[in-house]
Parts: C-alpha cells; sequence; structure tokens
C-alpha cells in the first residue's frame, strides 16, 4: 500500500488519519470540533484530491465544507451548497451520503434527509435537487426509520451514468436508468415481516440498512435489511436472502471487496433492541462467493465484551484496507483482508462514518 488517508466522521467533529506506506496511520487533531459529521467523501479523481464532509453547524443548519489541501484549510460555497427548492415546501435537515460520481467527471451526489437526492456537477460545491426523484408518487408515503427519512445510500453504474440506485430508510430501494429522471421501486423479494400475513412483500417500504455494489459486476447488488441480507444479480430487479447462515442477518453495514469480486462483509448485531454485536464480539463475517457462505473474523478485535454497535457508513473496505468504527469512538483496520485487525484509535465521539482512499 502506498500513501494512505482515513476520514472519521464523529457526532463531535471530523478526524483525519494518514498512513505512509505500509505503517500504521496517524490521527491528526480534530477538526469542526463540536460538529457532528455525517458524510465524507474522498475524492481522488482530478490531479489535486478533493475532500468532502456533510457537517451540521447546530443552529445554523447542515452544509457541505470541501477541502483541496488534504484538510489544511476548508471552504464552503457562498450560498448554502444543499438546499431544497422554496415550491418544495421543506428544508434540508442532514447530509447522509456523498458519493463522487465513478463515470462523470466533475459530478457529485448527495442523499439527504429527508429523502432526497442532490447533484453537483461543480466537484460537490454546490448541489441541485434531481426532481424525478422527489416527485415520485410513492414519496409522501415514505415513513421515516430510526435515524429520520433519509436517502443514505447511493449506487452509481460505473459504466453507466444514466443507470443509479439509493436508498431510504425507509422507502426501500429505488433505481433509474435514464439518469434520475424517473425512478421505479426495486425491492421484490424483500420480506417485511412485520405487515400482516400476505402483505409481507411490499412494492416498497422495506426498512434497508445499506447497499452496496459488487465491483467485478456492476449489476450485482448487496443488501443489508432490518431482517435479512439480500443479494439481487439483475441491479434490484429481484433479490433473494443470503443471510440465512449468520448468526443474525440484523446489522447496518455493508460492503464489498474493491478489486475480489463476490467478496463482501457484514457486523451482525443483535436483532433485539439493544442492537450490539452478536455475543458481545466484534466479528466481521466475509463472504467470497457472493453471500452462499460465511466466515467468522475477529483476530486481533476486542475479546468482549463489547456493547457499541456499528451505524451503516462507519464500515468502508478501499485498497487501503478494510476499517469500520464503533459507537464508543473505536476504529480498526485490516490490511490483510480481514484476516487480522489493529485499532486505529479509541477515545473518539460516537463514530458516524468511515472513509479511506490510496492517494
Amino acid at each position: 500500500m502506498t500513501d494512505a488517508m482515513l476520514a472519521i466522521g464523529t457526532r463531535k467533529g471530523l478526524f483525519l488519519a494518514r498512513s505512509t506506506g505500509a505503517g500504521a496511520f496517524s490521527v491528526e487533531p480534530i477538526m469542526f470540533s463540536t460538529v457532528g459529521v455525517h458524510a465524507v467523501a474522498i475524492d481522488t479523481r482530478g490531479p489535486v484530491p478533493r475532500l468532502l464532509a456533510g457537517i451540521e453547524y447546530g443552529h445554523f443548519g447542515p452544509s457541505v465544507m470541501y477541502s483541496d489541501d488534504l484538510g489544511e484549510t476548508w471552504q464552503e460555497a457562498d450560498r448554502p451548497p444543499i438546499a431544497f427548492p422554496d415550491a418544495c415546501g421543506t428544508t434540508l435537515t442532514r447530509v447522509w451520503q456523498l458519493l463522487p460520481s465513478p463515470s462523470e467527471e466533475g459530478v457529485v451526489w448527495a442523499g439527504a434527509e429527508p429523502g432526497a437526492l442532490f447533484r453537483s456537477e461543480d466537484g460537490g460545491v454546490t448541489y441541485r435537487l434531481v426532481e424525478g426523484l422527489w416527485n415520485h408518487p410513492h414519496r409522501p408515503r415514505w415513513e421515516p426509520g430510526g435515524g429520520g427519512l433519509c436517502l443514505h445510500t447511493i449506487v452509481a453504474h460505473p459504466g453507466d451514468p444514466r443507470v443509479m440506485g439509493v436508498a431510504i430508510s425507509t422507502g426501500g430501494f429505488y433505481r433509474t436508468t435514464d439518469g434520475g429522471l424517473s425512478w421505479e421501486a426495486a425491492n421484490q423479494g424483500i420480506r417485511a415481516p412485520f405487515l400482516p400475513e400476505g402483505q409481507q412483500y411490499p412494492e416498497f417500504g422495506q426498512c434497508v440498512h445499506k447497499v452496496a455494489m459488487d465491483p467485478g459486476d456492476p449489476d450485482r447488488l448487496f443488501l443489508q435489511h432490518h431482517f435479512g441480507v439480500y443479494r439481487s444479480d439483475d441491479f434490484g430487479g429481484s433479490w433473494h436472502d443470503v443471510g440465512s447462515a449468520l448468526p443474525s442477518d440484523f446489522g447496518f453495514p455493508v460492503v464489498t471487496h474493491p478489486s475480489r469480486p463476490g467478496t463482501l462483509y457484514v457486523l451482525p448485531l443483535n436483532a433485539d433492541m439493544d442492537r450490539t454485536p452478536v455475543g458481545h464480539r466484534y466479528r466481521i463475517h466475509r463472504s467470497t462467493d457472493a453471500g452462499e457462505s460465511w466466515k467468522p473474523l475477529e483476530r486481533g478485535l476486542p475479546e468482549g465484551p463489547v456493547y457499541a454497535s456499528v451505524l451503516r457508513d462507519a464500515m468502508t473496505a478501499t485498497e487501503a484496507g478494510l476499517f469500520f468504527g464503533t459507537r464508543d469512538g473505536s476504529v480498526y483496520w485490516s490490511a490483510d483482508d480481514g484476516e487480522s485487525w489493529s485499532q486505529v484509535v479509541s477515545h473518539l465521539p460516537d463514530v458516524l462514518t468511515v472513509r479511506a482512499a490510496v492517494l
């Protein structure tokens, strides 16, 4: 591994950590102290990496900051970077997701609360509402999950900018094939057991926690649901359960290996309301056959008991390694595909999001 950067968004601030060569990560002083950082991105597409941070200003509301000098200084657009048009009759609550497009230069996508998608064409400085999704007839019937009515996942096809999908809690998974002009619910096969018998496979309304794309096959998606782990081989056209062999199919994050097709990771949590790690141990479960079988990975992780959960965006897999952060402020790193782990940092505020990139 060459030089790498790790960005850790927490309930009270942003922390950047850097590694040179194969060395350990060194954590830098806090940025945006006392400010919640719910979304981060490291955009390495241009000649200079750009960092993006979706922050909450408290009384001043949410915003997106950007840095072109690896966090030394930060800037904000002259006008609110993300804002709903007046005709929408609502205001921005939070930025949940920032994703540089894999196929369009300068384009950055933002997922927001309440249940909206925004598009930037200037590298993430300013954004406009994707009205095709906002005007979908299902939207008025979407219900907020425990974290709010959040658009928390964006998956963009690397070879076709017209194809992408989003997940809304608790609207379900939606996809577009025309660049966002029109959208369709894509939840066939995802069971909602809280509904009455005979109505447990609705068109929309599933409590999707996270979705990840297989880099070896962009049509293959993996989905962590409130009630299962699912796979789709046709970009959400249909789904089938691949979580029955896990100790619990409840959890929040799901991530895929950046270069190994069919390899994905989840972190099972107790499905009851305490939402602690199963057995009160952090055990990342890895599948190398697209969810057909699973292997628990824990060497180097705390022997327990541990009680802090891992949120939907607090795990990432990149060429820099596999990382996850916990709600008690620890971040763990594996440089060998999860076989062994080391602690990057502890005693941070509640970790909300983790992103990493080779620079």
